[in-house]
């Protein structure tokens, strides 16, 4: 097998423990449930064996939709939500000139993760396993 990953046992999943994605969901751990939960997802993801449909279905659904319907849009929504005090009141006791500043950004975020652009490698992947 070529790549950053080791050879397995019986091709085996290999694990994520040990690589840049185990090491992150790792220091995501014990942040907030919904984040917790999120991590297992990832986790469980990593480690299903997917056939060529399944992990081209994922591959757009995280990161490769071209309409920015997938879980990285969603990340970004998200944090545009946390930052407004429109929808989370415990920025509301902020001055007006944090929260406002607090909401550009988080509207930045989102802008970012939603920028087309930001696919074109995910959908070049899932080009690939295509052809």
């Amino acid at each position: 097998m070529s790549g950053p990953y080791p050879s397995t046992d019986g091709n085996q999943v290999p694990s994520v423990d040990g690589t840049d994605l185990g090491n992150t969901l790792e220091d995501l751990n014990n942040i907030h449930p919904g984040l917790d939960l999120i991590r297992d997802g990832l986790r469980l993801i990593a480690h299903d064996r997917l056939d060529v449909n399944t992990t081209q279905v994922l591959i757009a659904a995280l990161a490769g939709s071209a309409d920015a319907t997938d879980v990285l849009a969603a990340v970004g929504h998200l944090v545009a939500r946390l930052t407004n005090a429109d929808t989370n009141p415990t920025i509301r006791h902020l001055p007006l000139d944090q929260q406002k500043h607090a909401a550009h950004q988080g509207w930045l975020t989102a802008h970012h993760l939603t920028d087309p652009d930001l696919r074109n490698s995910a959908a070049t992947a899932n080009h690939a396993i295509d052809h």
